[in-house]
């Protein structure tokens, strides 16, 4: 090292031991000016410090000075020190920071507990968000009585009465109707026409029943409960059907046979149409197993429909389990619920003219205001509302989504807080290579389709409201071995959601008891009057091993 040239090469040098936080916190020029003795500017400063360096009074007070200083500034702070480790150990204002108080300190190590406790809750809440319900050992079982067999011979054989259907709405809904042409003819002893799908005029789908299902196959399944033809013979080419236009809602198997049997034996032909819930949704044992048999046997999708879906299933399931929403989130679903989607006032305003200037289009309780609606469970959940629910009930951030339904109202920024929270979030048209879309293209029967069979094959399904294809959904997932199916209890839940001074921990708490009854478990049909078979399964189209288990 270097030596000030005002100090000969024989003198003596005393050296100070100084806390480092005393040496950080004064100057350069300042240190120098105490380790090294200035030049004589004048003689009281040289006649000061000539004395002051011979006298012990000033070392001992200087000493002093420093060491009391010293131990005040690392009192002062001695809470740093108790920090945890800095994540960036280069940087100083670890130091350099205002102090932290001990109420401050307490504080802080609590709030890193109770990090550490909610880090390890999330991971097991991740865990328990993908376990499946307990099925309690139900399985399919369709087994019909002897008189139900012994009967479908003649049914089978009959070629004198034929029932010929059409069906309207989107996929899910014909669907349904299929199921109750099937019971219907059933029920009157005929051969059923293949039903006839009418055009959709929203979509302008123009789908024919073998666009969608497998024809061959579905009467292949029937063949011992119903004979399937594809047109009427030429014998009832010439007849004149009786035509029903207006079936009455949830009529019995009685009532048909009183109003239609004779007429059919006169005519040979039944023309019905709108069968939309008109067939009860209480009947017999063999019947209700029927209704199973062809949602959940008979029904199955085209070839190429099905090969498309299951590829895309494929594609979701490939980077590990996932979830699939169906997300009502389209302007005549807004519209039609008497609700608003809640983007800005401005899309609210659109909604509320065209239900203004098409009050037909509203689905019942017209006099209920949106406000009402919404707490009484009967509004569409919006992306907010969807993604809330999801991260209560211990959604990982990482997880893969696919999300099926019509384009939302307002685009992508009515997904925007599904989105920011889930970034792995797909439909169809991210999955799809280029071209694989386009035999599907302006054809919303078959796209409601390919939907249907990622959602049904996802690990956790869940609708953002009620509607054909979650209630459909529901059921083939109960089938299936009760996967996990979430029904949002919307009616409940939305006050919390409202409560702006409820804290978040609270509030996932309470959602999350909310819906421990609501993740598919296998639920009685019969508790319940008039609730749909394909829908609760249990007990007619399932049962255990054990016959005295009971839910």
């Amino acid at each position: 090292m270097a030596k000030p040239k005002h100090y000969s090469s024989n003198t003596k040098l005393a050296y100070i031991s100084v806390p480092s936080q005393i040496i950080s916190s004064v100057s350069s020029s300042a240190l120098q000016s105490l380790l090294l003795s200035p030049k004589k500017s004048s003689k009281n400063s040289n006649r000061f410090f000539s004395t002051s360096r011979t006298n012990p009074r000033f070392w001992f007070f200087l000493l002093f000075f420093l060491s009391f200083f010293g131990m005040l500034m690392m009192w002062l702070n001695l809470d740093t020190y108790l920090v945890p480790f800095s994540p960036y150990p280069c940087s100083q204002s670890h130091f350099t920071s205002s102090k932290i108080t001990v109420t401050d300190q307490n504080s802080y190590l609590v709030s890193s507990i109770d990090q550490i406790d909610e880090e390890d809750d999330t991971v097991d809440d991740n865990k328990m968000f993908w376990e499946q319900p307990d099925g309690l050992g139900y399985r399919p079982c369709l087994d019909f009585t002897k008189e139900y067999k012994s009967s479908s011979v003649e049914v089978v054989k009959d070629r004198t009465k034929y029932l010929v259907v059409v069906v309207s709405g989107g996929m899910n809904q014909q669907r349904n109707q299929i199921v109750d042409a099937v019971v219907i003819a059933r029920i009157l002893g005929a051969a059923l026409v293949v039903p006839i799908l009418q055009v959709n005029v929203i979509w302008g789908d123009e789908s024919e029943f073998s666009d969608i299902f497998d024809l061959e196959h579905f009467k292949k399944v029937l063949a011992d409960d119903v004979r399937i033809v594809s047109s009427l013979p030429s014998t009832h080419l010439m007849s004149r059907p009786v035509e029903e236009k207006r079936t009455p809602l949830h009529v019995s198997p009685q009532w048909i046979r009183a109003r239609y049997l004779k007429r059919m034996h006169r005519e040979g032909v039944l023309l019905l149409r709108g069968l939309d819930s008109r067939l009860s949704k209480d009947l017999p044992s063999d019947l209700q197993k029927l209704r199973c048999k062809v949602a959940f046997h008979a029904l199955r999708f085209s070839p190429p429909v099905l090969e498309l879906g299951n590829k895309l299933a494929e594609r979701m399931r490939s980077k590990g389990p996932y979830i699939a929403l169906h997300l009502r989130m389209e302007k005549d679903v807004w519209v039609r619920t008497g609700c608003l989607p809640g983007l800005s006032p401005e899309y609210d305003e659109i909604v509320y003219n065209e239900r203004k200037l098409r009050p037909e289009l509203l689905t019942g309780r017209s006099n209920m205001t949106y406000h009402d609606r919404k707490l009484a469970g009967l509004c569409p959940l919006n992306a907010l509302e969807v993604t809330r629910l999801l991260k209560a009930l211990g959604a990982p951030r990482s997880a893969m989504i696919y999300w099926a339904g019509g384009q939302p109202f307002g685009g992508k920024e009515a997904l925007l807080p599904l989105t920011k929270e889930f970034s792995h979030f797909y439909n169809k048209d991210d999955l799809a290579l280029p071209g694989e879309l386009e035999p599907f293209a302006k054809k919303a029967s078959l796209l409601a389709a390919l939907d249907y069979i990622v959602s049904e094959d996802s690990d956790v399904f869940m609708p953002s409201h009620g509607g054909n294809m979650g209630h459909a959904i529901q059921g083939h997932r109960a089938y299936a071995g009760h996967k996990k199916h979430i029904t949002p209890n919307k009616r409940q839940m939305l006050p919390y959601f409202l409560n702006s001074s409820l804290p978040e921990p609270e509030s996932k708490r309470i959602i999350r008891e909310l819906h421990l009854e609501s993740l598919g478990q296998p639920e009685l049909r019969t508790s319940k009057q008039g609730r749909d078979v394909t829908k609760y399964p249990v007990p007619e189209c399932m049962c255990t091993d054990s016959k005295t288990e009971t839910i």
